[in-house]
């Protein structure tokens, strides 16, 4: 795509939460189904806030959600108990079609709500939110619901940075870390993700933070979708989205603010290694095979001042799109 077709989408696609009112929305809506969607692994500290705010919100006062479900991703703490108090219909990602199996990770948790949610738009919000409000979730619905042509709208925010100890880990945009005041993706958008798509994928320049972890999706398409089953969910998508319908099924919203704090740098580079690994097969001429489902990525530590080596496996499976699978059997 050449800068002015950018310049083009950019300015016909990018909007702003406050562009449509709740009586609006609610009214554009008619007998459209919405499902929030809220991935949770360990994060029993703000999952419950997340949940009743955006319930009393958009669900008691104003009827603009349908159902709140959260999917639980192996968590060890008391994350399902915590959101189901809150008013969420709470599945572990495990038990949702075991006969598929199971792996963690958020692009899972996403792929599986598939089977366990009704709406016609799904809505991903990460658990963790520190600073935010229940407008994320009107704001991405915006174009969804009044231009019939989009069919997936990504969010960004300013990501003003935490002082240390403060908050939760932002895993949702696979980023960790931007620019105060500022609406930098962060370290693994600008470092690793925005270089991609200027090498690969310039088509998707006109987007600022194309790793946020909220966004919604029409569930015709993301159906159709095959899902990175950790971080890079969100860039495939993006990808698959663009080559099957073209930049106008895409938008993007401002969101405001959204606070986090730095995630740890050898983490990153798990996350790294995955959108990686999702771009390779995207880019790739003919499928590699055997299909590489886990890489081991070699990082080092310093003990007893000597570089000592550590072998973490990372998953890079993907899960096939949902509409092609048989039905569960009973």
């Amino acid at each position: 795509m050449t800068d002015a077709k950018t310049e083009d989408w950019f300015g016909r696609h990018t909007h702003r939460w406050q562009d449509w009112s709740l009586p609006d929305l609610v009214a554009a809506k008619s007998g459209t189904r919405v499902s929030l969607v809220v991935p949770a692994r360990n994060e029993a500290a703000t999952v419950g806030d997340v949940v009743s705010r955006v319930r009393e919100a958009l669900v008691d006062t104003v009827a603009l959600l349908d159902e709140i479900v959260v999917i639980d991703s192996d968590s060890t703490d008391d994350t399902f108990a915590v959101a189901a108090d809150a008013g969420a219909v709470v599945h572990r990602a495990a038990d949702i079609r075991p006969d598929l199996g199971s792996t963690p990770g958020k692009g899972e948790a996403m792929w599986k709500s598939l089977f366990v949610t009704h709406g016609d738009l799904l809505v991903f919000m990460d658990a963790d939110l520190v600073d935010w409000d229940t407008h994320f979730v009107p704001g991405l619905l915006g174009p969804l619901l009044t231009d019939p042509a989009v069919e997936l709208v990504k969010g960004f925010y300013e990501r003003p940075l935490l002082p240390a100890g403060e908050g939760t880990v932002d895993p949702g945009s696979g980023d960790g870390g931007g620019d105060p005041g500022g609406l930098e993706g962060g370290r693994v958008t600008e470092l690793l993700a925005r270089p991609l798509i200027a090498l690969h994928f310039p088509e998707l320049a006109g987007l600022l933070q194309p790793l946020a972890g909220e966004w919604a999706v029409r569930r015709s398409l993301f159906a159709g979708l095959s899902v990175p089953t950790g971080y890079a969910v969100e860039l495939a998508a993006l990808v698959d989205t663009v080559r099957a319908k073209g930049m106008d099924a895409i938008a993007q919203v401002d969101l405001g603010r959204r606070a986090h704090r730095h995630q740890a740098l050898r983490d990153l580079g798990a996350m790294a290694t995955q959108i990686l690994a999702a771009a390779q097969r995207r880019t790739a001429e003919t499928p590699v095979e055997p299909v590489v489902e886990s890489l081991a990525l070699r990082q080092y530590l310093l003990q007893d001042g000597a570089p000592t080596p550590r072998t973490r496996l990372v998953d890079v499976a993907e899960r096939p799109p949902v509409a092609g699978l048989p039905e569960a059997v009973a």
